[in-house]
C-alpha cells in the first residue's frame, strides 16, 4: 500500500472541522433528514457508534486529500485542496451515494442532504490541509 507524506496535524484539524460541519449541518436539517430517511429519532437509537465511525472515516478522507493534493496539483494550497476535495466528491462520493440510494429506494432528498454535507466536508478538509501547506 502506498503511504503519503502528510502533515498529521493538518489531517487531525481537518477531521475536527469535519465533525463540526456535520454537527451543524445535521442539527439544522435534522427534521428534513429524518423525513428523508423515513424514520423517527426514537427509531434510530444508534448510540455513540455512528459518531466514532464518522471521525474515523473523516480522518481517512482527510489523509487522502492531504496525500493526493500535492500529487494531483503539484502544490498543497487551500484552493488546490478544495479542488481535489470537490473532484473526489463528484467522482467517487456522490456517484457511490447515488448508486446505493437508488438500490435502497431512498428519497432523493436524502441523497441531497447527505451529499451536500460530504461536499462541504471534503472542500473544508482541502482548505484546512492547504492552509497547513
Amino acid at each position: 500500500m502506498m503511504h503519503f507524506a502528510v502533515n498529521w496535524l493538518a489531517v487531525i484539524v481537518a477531521g475536527v472541522v469535519s465533525m463540526a460541519i456535520g454537527a451543524g449541518w445535521y442539527m439544522s436539517l435534522s427534521k428534513q433528514w429524518l423525513a428523508a430517511l423515513g424514520k423517527s429519532r426514537d427509531q434510530l437509537n444508534a448510540g455513540p457508534s455512528p459518531f466514532i465511525w464518522a471521525i474515523v472515516v473523516e480522518l481517512v478522507m482527510a489523509y487522502f486529500i492531504a496525500g493526493l493534493t500535492p500529487l494531483l496539483t503539484g502544490a498543497t494550497t487551500p484552493l488546490n485542496g478544495a479542488l481535489v476535495g470537490a473532484h473526489m466528491w463528484l467522482g467517487f462520493v456522490l456517484t457511490s451515494m447515488i448508486l446505493n440510494h437508488r438500490y435502497q429506494n431512498s428519497k432523493w432528498s436524502l441523497t441531497l442532504i447527505d451529499g451536500a454535507h460530504l461536499l462541504l466536508v471534503l472542500i473544508a478538509q482541502g482548505v484546512v490541509i492547504g492552509l497547513f501547506g
